[in-house]
């Protein structure tokens, strides 16, 4: 029984420790950013993370999309959007490091990608 114990605490712990790094992205984010072919495009990221599950939306020129298949993990974040252009989905895939206010995102649609930085909005 005492052995057992310990490990309960390191367990709350490290469950504390998960989900205390995943709150610190909870919140509204901006990113403004030259796409491929050289249009300057502004982005609003919402993210609200409930231990390594994110949620949330991005809201751009296109309108507001919610986030798919969201995950954080560590400074670790990823997410999808799906969008509709010219009447054909399109589905976007963000991948990125979490570092204080700022997360730098490499997004991936179909092939072709680019690096953008979000900037956490003060509220």
């Amino acid at each position: 029984m005492t052995r057992i114990r310990p490990l309960v605490c390191i367990a709350a712990v490290l469950s504390f420790v998960v989900v205390a790094s995943a709150a610190a992205v909870d919140g509204k984010w901006k990113a403004e950013f030259e796409t491929p072919d050289g249009q300057t495009r502004t982005n609003t990221f919402t993210f609200k993370a409930e231990g390594e599950k994110l949620t949330g939306s991005v809201t751009g020129q296109a309108g507001e999309a919610p986030i798919q298949n969201g995950k954080v993990s560590g400074d670790g974040i990823s997410f999808s959007v799906v969008r509709n252009f010219g009447g054909q989905e399109v589905t976007i895939q963000y991948k990125g490091k979490i570092s204080g206010d700022t997360i730098q995102f490499t997004v991936d649609f179909g092939g072709g990608g680019f690096e953008i930085t979000a900037k956490r909005i003060a509220t």
